[in-house]
């Protein structure tokens, strides 16, 4: 839960930049003074923040624990991202389990779990 709560501060930290970045970059574009490519930058910030409007209609709703995770993996499976870019990057590792560095802790771990629970002789 904690390493959620970190995943979603980072992440609306970040987009929180871009947002104030993209609002500066337009009011240049009314001044006539941005480039193309800051113009595109701009663009996709503001698809993003259209995503995130969107899922914060889904968080309100009952059960969004659940409701959530099943958008962004069915949003996956038909080829449709849903999340805001400051959020794929966070996102990727939350819900997978710790993998162990080498092999040798995980064989030490199964050794442990053998001399605490020693098999019974019938």
């Amino acid at each position: 839960m904690r390493k959620a709560l970190v995943v979603l501060q980072k992440g609306l930290a970040q987009e929180s930049a871009e947002t104030r970045q993209m609002l500066a970059i337009y009011h240049k574009y009314t001044r006539g003074e941005a480039t193309e490519q800051e113009m595109q930058e701009a663009n996709q910030q503001f698809k993003d923040v259209i995503k995130g409007l969107g899922l914060s209609v889904v968080v309100i709703l009952p059960f969004s624990p659940i409701t959530l995770p099943a958008i962004v993996k069915l949003g996956k499976k038909v080829g449709i991202d849903v999340l805001p870019s400051a959020f794929r990057e966070h996102y990727k590792g939350l819900n997978e389990p710790p993998v162990p560095s080498d092999d040798s802790a995980l064989s030490q771990q199964s050794s442990q779990n053998s001399e605490q629970h020693p098999k019974r002789l019938k």
